[in-house]
């Protein structure tokens, strides 16, 4: 019964309100203990405290929210490409084959070697890679570098791209496309030039 009563007059606090209010308390034909706001014969006049209500913290919002320095570590430096590990992708502003030039020619010296250099604004990520592609196929394998040595190449002509590869490993950026010719010593030419790797590569409009 004492627990019935409590359980009552719990239901009665809000009623309440957050003023003193005048509750009665009475004795039913079964014996339980009643609390009502109307009083009744024998009831006893029994008066509520005022409440203090406090309201709750929203939890929600402020572990949701950040402060600007934390705002501020999610972002990459533009300057530097530097960024924590899963921060988001921030796009580069250059992403190109600088070295070799477009038509190109590689002279017969240089017996089918070449360094692929790449330009890259800012600087490459610690987490993206760079893998480089000749004829569409993968030529070599995705590092972090912007520097690459082909070797070997086949006398012809030939069309080097540069991919760049997030921390997922999903291409981000695709170079523009470049165009090389290379010279290779034939044993059908009568002339066959010695080592001239110390001569830059010509463009083959000369």
């Amino acid at each position: 019964m004492r627990r019935l009563s409590c359980l009552l007059l719990g239901a009665l606090l809000p009623w309440a309100g957050l003023e003193a209010a005048t509750v009665y308390r009475y004795v039913d034909e079964q014996g339980n203990v009643v609390f009502s706001d109307r009083p009744r014969a024998n009831s006893e006049r029994i008066k509520l405290e005022s409440l203090t209500v406090v309201p709750s913290l929203d939890v929600k919002a402020s572990s949701a929210s950040t402060t600007p320095s934390d705002q501020a570590e999610q972002v990459p430096s533009r300057r530097t490409g530097e960024s924590r590990p899963g921060a988001p992708f921030m796009p580069y502003s250059s992403f190109r084959i600088a070295s070799p030039q477009d038509e190109a020619t590689l002279q017969t010296g240089y017996g089918g070697n070449v360094q692929v250099e790449l330009d890259v604004d800012p600087d490459l990520r610690q987490d993206h890679r760079v893998r480089l592609l000749v004829d569409g196929e993968i030529s070599q394998s995705a590092m972090h570098t912007k520097a690459f040595m082909l070797t070997n190449l086949d006398r012809g002509e030939h069309v080097l791209q540069a991919e760049l590869l997030d921390a997922s490993g999903q291409v981000r950026h695709r170079s523009a496309p470049v165009t090389l010719y290379v010279h290779r010593a034939s044993v059908n030419s009568p002339a066959n030039p010695g080592n001239l790797s110390g001569l830059p590569l010509n463009d083959s409009s000369n």
